[in-house]
């Protein structure tokens, strides 16, 4: 398995992780899927935010992240950037690629010269293998998860 910060869209793996991210967060948010791509056409920087990284496997793609100035959490944009999209396919899920991915973080990050990082999630336990501290529990005012967990990465 490599991990690769993706700068081309056209190609195979930039259709696979827009068709990943519709079915994701595209269709529950009333996106079209050409929103969710023109999104993610303009997440593939090299020297600037937003960046994305892809897990591939022989070749095919298996997850990702993103790093991004802002996440869809409204009620905190006084913080940032973000770890978002953290993604892995269905048939690649139990196989380590989450721990792979989630290993890339913190170099990846300081390449882009961060210091830091937050991402807010619902999972409990996860994260924190990783080195991400909990910060607070906050409001997302969504209807299946009104309130989440909000972590922080020092990068070092």
């Amino acid at each position: 398995m490599k991990i690769i910060r993706l700068e081309d869209h056209n190609n195979l793996i930039f259709e696979k992780i827009c068709e990943w991210n519709y079915n994701w967060w595209g269709i529950r948010d009333g996106k079209s899927y050409e929103e969710v791509r023109c999104n993610l056409e303009h997440s593939l920087n090299k020297d600037r935010l937003p960046q994305t990284y892809v897990a591939l496997i022989d070749e095919e793609p298996a997850g990702m992240y993103q790093f991004a100035m802002f996440d869809d959490l409204d009620t905190r944009p006084d913080i940032y950037p973000w770890l978002i999209n953290v993604y892995v396919d269905e048939k690649y899920r139990g196989k380590n690629v989450c721990r792979k991915l989630m290993n890339t973080v913190n170099e990846n990050a300081k390449k882009a010269n961060l210091q830091e990082l937050y991402l807010y999630t619902k999972h409990v336990g996860l994260y924190e293998k990783f080195g991400w501290k909990f910060v607070e529990e906050v409001k997302t005012f969504k209807k299946d998860s009104p309130i989440e967990r909000l972590y922080r990465l020092e990068i070092k």
